[in-house]
């Protein structure tokens, strides 16, 4: 059997148990009920049946069959569970926090109970934040490159929130959304919930194959496009500037509205102007302050062009009605006194750092990411399965994160994440030596 074929059998299993197409307690054909519907060797079958098995999917009973797991996705594997065991290092999620960043938030505090506009925090907010708030996010995204008036932001909880309140306002359930074929889980948690059809699009070393957007769109009626333009989640490029033009060129021509997400966008130090610096018309701008400053400061913004705003602002109001006033006055704050600005200098200068780390300990193993970026992929090589290792890894207390989470095609790569930012720096390279170990051990199976 030719191993395309015996990884398609494995593959298929899994995606049907992993979905719930097959419940846990289902019992699977026998080994011989397999060979015979496949049309594979006996002994493929009992080795398609192994795979699962390391793989956490199955269990044998002797005497009664193969049978679907019951069992908890381990850490990394899936959106949903971001809880992480006590004493597990974190190569899954990032919430990179500098030293002394608490100490920062003790003094916001007492600096916000001693001014005179505390009353008024503990009442309804406008849905779409104060004026004075969102004319502190607007000189900040100035900062960006993104020109916007404080008209045009909204201020959500968190970037999330913004990508939730910018689809319920602009999309409707059953519209074609282009994306990339590897991209940001949490949106890909939307379209499932907000019932979107997500078209991948074809990935290549420096953004989407833009070709294949095109061809999509005189296809099929396409309605937006989401994208990360300035490093992208999980492969780290940044579309230069060629690219971002003729992006929007095609948007303009099939009638696209761009969904741009910039929550990384931070690390990069130089990057061309943001796609709503180049067509506001067209483009929804996303971003917040998790990965910036921290992930508890729940603060996002939304720039959108004034057409959008009063759906946004509608959407707010049906989700939260509006931003925690409380965080908002810290994160408006920080933004207005440079906090943010000195913050951001010190994650790309520590992002560095981890890079490097992550380029030493894994050299000679295929690394994709940006040298300022939080995370890493690595595609994994020959043989190797990113399942099993990364329940290899769960079992020495290692969460990471398979490519399953990230793609929205039918085919799945072999390939893991790793997030640098959580992990303390000191435990890091040992922590990467590990990962190492198991992939290259993993590989020889």
């Amino acid at each position: 059997m030719a191993p395309a074929r015996y990884k398609a059998v494995v593959d298929a299993f899994a995606f049907d148990i992993r979905s719930g197409r097959l419940p846990a307690g289902t019992r699977l054909p026998t080994h011989r009920q397999l060979a015979a519907s496949e049309g594979i060797a006996l002994v493929t079958a009992s080795r398609v049946y192994a795979e699962l098995e390391a793989m956490g999917l199955v269990s044998p009973e002797q005497g009664r069959g193969t049978f679907v797991r019951d069992r908890t996705l381990p850490p990394g594997h899936g959106i949903d569970q971001q809880s992480v065991a006590a004493g597990t290092i974190d190569l899954n999620f990032n919430y990179p926090l500098l030293p002394g960043q608490a100490d920062m938030l003790r003094g916001a505090l007492r600096e916000l109970a001693a001014s005179g506009d505390l009353e008024a925090l503990l009442r309804y907010q406008p849905h779409r934040g104060r004026h004075r708030d969102r004319a502190i996010v607007a000189g900040y995204l100035r900062q960006s490159g993104l020109d916007v008036s404080a008209e045009q932001v909204l201020i959500v909880n968190g970037a999330q929130h913004g990508l939730a309140t910018t689809i319920m306002a602009t999309l409707q359930a059953g519209d074609v959304v282009a994306a990339d074929a590897l991209t940001y889980p949490g949106f890909k948690a939307l379209a499932r919930t907000l019932r979107l059809e997500l078209a991948p699009l074809p990935v290549t070393q420096h953004g989407p194959d833009l070709d294949a957007l095109d061809q999509l769109c005189a296809r099929r009626p396409v309605r937006a496009v989401y994208t990360m333009p300035t490093l992208h989640n999980p492969l780290g490029w940044i579309m230069n500037a060629p690219a971002r033009e003729r992006l929007i060129t095609i948007a303009r021509r099939h009638g696209l509205l761009i969904i741009e997400d910039a929550t990384y966008a931070y690390l990069a130090a130089v990057a061309p102007p943001p796609l709503a610096a180049l067509a506001p018309d067209v483009t929804v701008y996303v971003s917040g302050l998790s990965k910036s400053v921290a992930t508890g400061l729940r603060v996002g913004f939304v720039a959108a062009p004034a057409s959008a705003v009063p759906a946004i602002e509608r959407a707010i109001r049906v989700t939260t009605w509006n931003t925690p006033a409380i965080t908002t006055a810290i994160a408006c704050q920080w933004l207005a006194d440079g906090t943010v600005g000195r913050l951001e200098a010190l994650k790309r200068d520590d992002a560095r750092t981890r890079q490097s780390i992550a380029r030493d300990v894994l050299a000679g193993l295929p690394q994709i990411g940006h040298p300022s970026s939080y995370f890493t992929w690595l595609p994994l090589p020959e043989g190797a399965r990113a399942d099993r290792i990364a329940t290899s890894l769960s079992r020495q207390r290692i969460s990471v994160a398979t490519a399953e989470p990230y793609a929205i095609t039918t085919h799945t790569p072999q390939a893991i994440r790793l997030a640098l930012g959580s992990a303390d720096l000191p435990s890091l390279r040992a922590t990467l030596g590990t990962v190492r170990q198991v992939v290259e051990a993993d590989a020889c199976l």
